[in-house]
């Protein structure tokens, strides 16, 4: 469908007129108003709203091909200029829209569809996504589609376009902003930045970029670099950076430092060329673009690759610069014909097309973005699992082991058939050695462990590898720390050498009952079993456990020991009676088989005459009483050891799960939802994070009482300072927070108390909570009355002048009912009384003070006041107003008291033309950049005014009266050199020719000069014109006179003043620059100081 001008602005017009009812109305946009806003198409194709259109006469300004759309101009201005508080936010709208008339064309949806689904349909499903330049959400739309949940934060910079975006996206982040106004905390936040970025040089202010020095400085220069830089550090490892920019970003040969910048810590995953009639039939625009898609690698170290394709530059067959990548592969420019033109800026460029329009660029675009992600994308890398096979294999193996060895748990009995089932399966070994080595070579059906072999409980194996602890041997009396180690499966056996070390008891805090038992009896040494010499002898501290069934058999006592080596024995017989292997084990290394009653008896144990029985009875008391205080100690490390991890979980950083308030700020301190206490950082409108603070009880006491109390402080202050009402209740509480913390820990400003509240960033706001009174802290006023506005209510007045002084006191502006409730007149009776002081104003539709309505661009404002009486002629009081604007005008300045000089920006463009075809004798045109600040000439043809006596001829450049022309529109001089001789490398030795300089300076000054005389040959017309023309644009101005002598200063004591400084009143003066501030939101004060 073609471009219609007339029904775009149309549908523009209506989309922003209903962004102003909604916003008027606070209320979300109805199913028909919605279709009215997704209209909205930009100004991107409408550079009509460029010319000047607030008034009928603008029209002469106009283009006859643009004379169509004047009507709906102007219509646009009066509705943006109805719907804004003041001129100044008129002006800023305005502004708003003529800045994004260069950038503002917007994606078809066709294209932003088959970008989002060629993601989902490789598994790219964002959670959190960026829009750093939205419009009104096409790829918000599109990626709302594929994933309803998404969490997308929307950057809108022009005003207008935000406000609509917002009132289509209530429920998304839209933030009416630059780019580089997203904070801090957002780097390496987003899975997705996706979006059609603005172009062209045009700086960026970001101070975290232009703070550095090097490549992240120079990117600042050109916004579209900028824009890839900048979301690459905004996208986390493995996120996707998918924006359509201008061809400049890959073109350019002077881009390459920014073209390395987005490649050093990302992947390629696509680029394509998109076709120049992309955005012909939204924007009316023919201009070529590109799709880059990357991927964030953080790991990446250089350019690899295609990279090195895309970070290069070369000419063309046509000597265009083209970016290599497309020059080695021209299958990634989607197009139907291409052919040799200009681009938008008389540049020499390749123009490509396609016929099939916007739906079969989409339908090529999904085919190549499907073969690029198939190709380049690391989709592991975006899922954040990125981890080698062999780790993947590892993990396995390990799940396997843990089922195998839970199949494993019911008896020792079963684990032995199994094993020895699985054992007959294999070769039968003709040695230990062969055994060995084919037990290394070949997968055993069942992989036991030392733990397998010795009959261990699943429990006591989970408590060896989950404890570090200290595990008491009553050996010797000795205790030994004991280190944990992963236990290893049983392939070969290890003779490991035991060094002995005999070392002195170590006491406890709470002995054993082992120790006390030996402490009853005699320093003998206790006997050893059979068996148990290593673990009674080794030092454990110099020798450490190898690995977990190490340390368990240390912690057991030594009948146990015993058993399990018995066990261990007949388990290792039946094994090789199974298999018909002949045991050839030294006797030596087998365990004695007796009971362990009669190795006791063997061994000494028993041997008290009698008394046998008693003895061992004493003895596994001792023993049972042992290991439950053993298990005790386990249980108390264990809860030691969940204490210590809490501990740990809670001071770790967290998002912060309570309501941030409006007086939150960086670095306050906060309680969250558990009662924690911490500090906010990296705090955004959209949340912080938490980080804890390590207090001890009392510091978390104090801190629980001063944050209740700075909280109620802020609230107290915030509501009166709104409201302008007094909250009694707010401070009574505020009263009884005070009075707990000073109760507790004394004043605020103790000195025990100020660096813990300095810790908070209102630390310093909350210690102005007090005031010194006789060298005593007390409490300050706001404890006792509203201090952000007057308790000193005026309830009746004499007088109209009376109460005009108390609305502008309280308000700074006339208020007319208040006005009349407080001087029982009527609002006639008023304005009539205070008529000279008091003017009505059309333009917002309520009074003004004389010192305010009588001020500024007067000249402007009776014009716009006198359009507003062509609609309302019957307006008497507004022509009151309109009578004391035009007697304050200036004196118009006369035509012989200006002094013109040639190239001020003011004069058209016309006059300077005319003068210059009058000198050179040619047609000259001159024409003005405003967003350059530079003129530019051209002559129809070169006369010898031009060639010869407007000639100087350099050393190396010969300039004619053309050149010296732009220098004298700018007030320069060109910067010629001359040789002088040459160096030992034979290049020319430079300095500066004055002689050039000078004849060069002199050609100038003749065309300035000759223009004030050139102006005074005109006709008196022309000169009326011109000074009408200055007249308008400066001398229309009137000072504001600021009078204050209306204000009152109830909370001034002069009395103290007079006694120490000698002030007796408020000097006139003071008070007028007092209710200039007022009437200005701020300002500068500067006085002159008199010193003695």
């Amino acid at each position: 469908m073609a471009y219609n001008r007339r029904q775009r602005l149309n549908d523009n017009i209506k989309a922003i007129e209903t962004a102003f009812i909604l916003d008027r109305e606070q209320r979300t946009p109805t199913a028909r108003e919605r279709l009215l806003l997704e209209r909205y198409c930009g100004f991107g194709g409408l550079k009509c709203i460029l010319n000047p259109a607030r008034e009928l006469a603008d029209a002469v300004h106009w283009a006859k091909s643009d004379l169509e759309l004047f009507a709906p101009t102007v219509e646009l201005h009066r509705l943006i200029r109805e719907n804004s508080k003041n001129e100044s936010e008129y002006k800023q709208l305005m502004d708003s829209l003529k800045q994004s008339v260069l950038t503002a064309f917007y994606t078809p949806s066709a294209v932003t569809e088959a970008l989002t689904d060629v993601l989902k349909e490789h598994q790219i499903i964002p959670e959190k996504v960026l829009e750093p330049s939205a419009g009104i959400g096409a790829f918000v739309d599109s990626v709302l589609d594929n994933n309803p949940k998404a969490d997308i934060m929307a950057f809108e910079k022009d005003l207008l376009t935000g406000k609509i975006l917002r009132h289509l996206h209530p429920e998304q982040k839209v933030r009416i902003e630059g780019f580089e106004k997203i904070e801090k905390p957002f780097n390496d936040y987003f899975d997705l930045a996706i979006s059609n970025i603005p172009f062209g040089d045009v700086a960026v202010f970001d101070p975290s970029y232009t703070a550095m020095k090097g490549m992240r400085a120079l990117v600042t220069r050109c916004i579209h670099n900028y824009f890839f830089v900048k979301a690459l550090d905004t996208v986390r490892d493995g996120g996707l950076v998918a924006f359509i920019t201008s061809q400049g970003v890959l073109n350019a040969k002077n881009n390459s430092a920014a073209r390395f910048m987005m490649l050093y810590h990302a992947d390629l995953v696509s680029a394509i060329r998109l076709p120049n009639n992309l955005f012909t039939e939204n924007a009316n625009t023919e201009v070529g673009s590109d799709l880059i898609i990357l991927q964030k690698n953080t790991q990446k170290e250089s350019l690899r690759g295609d990279d090195n394709l895309l970070d290069t530059v070369y000419n063309d067959e046509n000597r265009i610069p083209t970016n290599n990548y497309f020059l080695e592969h021209p299958e990634r420019i989607i197009h139907t014909t291409a052919k040799l033109d200009t681009d938008p800026f008389g540049k020499p460029a390749m123009i490509y097309t396609h016929e099939d329009g916007v739906e079969g660029i989409a339908e090529d675009l999904r085919k190549m973005l499907h073969e690029d992600f198939k190709k380049n994308l690391n989709l592991n890398r975006y899922l954040g699992i990125e981890e080698t096979k062999a780790e993947e294999v590892k993990e396995v193996e390990e799940t396997e082991k843990i089922e195998k060895t839970e199949k494993m748990k019911p008896s020792i009995e079963e684990k032995q058939n199994d094993t020895v089932v699985s054992l007959q399966k294999q070769e039968k070994p003709t040695d230990d050695a062969e055994l060995s080595q084919k037990s290394n070579h070949q997968q055993p059906p069942v992989q036991m462990t030392l733990f397998d072999l010795w009959g261990m409980e699943e429990e006591n194996r989970q408590a060896v590898h989950a404890t570090k602890k200290k595990a008491e041997i009553t050996v010797g009396a000795v205790a030994k720390k004991v280190s944990r180690k992963k236990a290893s499966p049983l392939v070969k056996s290890v003779n490991p050498t035991f060094k002995v070390v005999t070392k002195p008891v170590e006491k406890e805090e709470k002995p054993s009952l082992t120790d006390a038992k030996e402490q009853e009896t005699t320093q003998e040494t206790k006997p050893i079993l059979p068996g148990d010499e290593p673990y009674a002898s080794i030092s454990w501290e110099e020798n450490p456990p190898i690995n977990g069934f190490y340390e368990m058999m240390m912690t057991m006592a030594p009948e146990d020991r015993v058993l399990l080596r018995q066990k261990a024995e007949l388990h290792r017989q039946e094994q090789l009676k199974a298999l018909g292997v002949e045991d050839t084990l030294d006797p030596k290394f087998k365990p004695p088989m007796e009971p362990i009653e009669v190795l006791k008896v063997q061994i000494g144990h028993g041997q008290s005459k009698g008394n046998e029985p008693k003895e061992d009875s004493k003895t596994q008391n001792t023993l049972k009483e042992t290991n439950h205080e053993r298990e005790q100690q386990k249980e108390q490390e264990r809860k030691r050891e969940e204490l210590a991890k809490k501990k740990e979980d809670a001071m770790k950083p967290r998002p912060f799960d309570e309501k941030l308030e409006s007086f939150h700020r960086e670095g306050s301190m906060v309680l969250d939802s558990a009662g924690n206490i911490g500090v906010l950082k990296d705090l955004t409108k959209y949340g912080a994070t938490f980080m804890p603070l390590d207090l001890n009880m009392e510091q978390k006491e104090k801190a629980v009482l001063y944050i209740a109390l700075r909280d109620a402080y802020q609230k107290l202050y915030t509501y009166e300072a709104e409201e302008q009402t007094e909250n009694k209740q707010m401070r009574e509480s505020l009263n009884v927070y005070y009075d707990a913390f000073f109760i507790r820990f004394g004043n605020l400003n103790a000195k025990q108390n100020v660096k813990f509240i300095l810790m908070d960033a209102s630390g310093r706001d909350m210690l102005s909570l007090e005031r010194v009174e006789n060298g005593q802290f007390t409490k300050s006023d706001i404890f006792d009355h509203p201090v952000s506005f007057s308790l000193d209510e005026v309830s009746h007045v004499d007088s109209p002048e009376e109460a005009l002084t108390a609305s502008l006191n309280k308000f700074g502006r006339i208020d007319l009912p208040y006005m009349t409730e407080l001087s029982d007149m009527p609002e006639q009776e008023l304005t009539e009384a205070l008529k000279g002081r008091i003017y009505y104003n059309p333009l917002i539709d309520g009074y003004e003070i004389a010192d305010r309505f009588i001020a500024g661009n007067v000249i402007e404002k009776a014009e716009r006041i006198e359009e507003w009486l062509k609609e309302n002629p019957d307006h008497a009081i507004v022509r009151e107003s309109l009578e004391a604007l035009k007697a304050s005008f200036p004196e118009p300045i006369a035509f012989e008291d200006l002094d013109f000089n040639f190239g001020e920006r003011w004069i058209p463009t016309g006059v300077y033309s005319a003068y210059m075809s009058h000198l050179f004798n040619t047609q000259v045109s001159i024409v003005y950049s405003d967003s350059m600040d530079e003129y530019s000439a051209k002559c129809s043809m070169k006369t010898m005014a031009i060639t010869d006596e407007y000639m100087v001829k350099g050393y190396y450049r010969h300039y004619d009266g053309m050149s010296l022309l732009k220098h004298a529109l700018h007030n320069t001089c060109p910067d010629m050199m001359k040789s002088i001789g040459e160096d030992e490398n034979g290049n020319d030795i430079k300095v500066r020719d004055s002689e050039g300089i000078q004849l060069a300076n002199a050609k100038i000054d003749e065309i300035r000069n000759g223009f004030t005389e050139w102006l005074e040959e005109q006709s008196d017309s022309f000169k009326e014109r011109l000074t009408t023309m200055y007249n308008r644009k400066f001398n229309c101005f009137v000072r504001p006179k600021y009078d204050g002598s209306h204000q009152t200063f109830p909370g001034l004591d002069l009395k103290a003043l007079g006694g120490k400084y000698g002030v007796k009143s408020v000097y006139p003066s003071q008070k007028d620059c007092v209710w200039m501030l007022l009437q200005n939101g701020g300002g500068i004060c500067d006085h002159e100081v008199l010193r003695p």
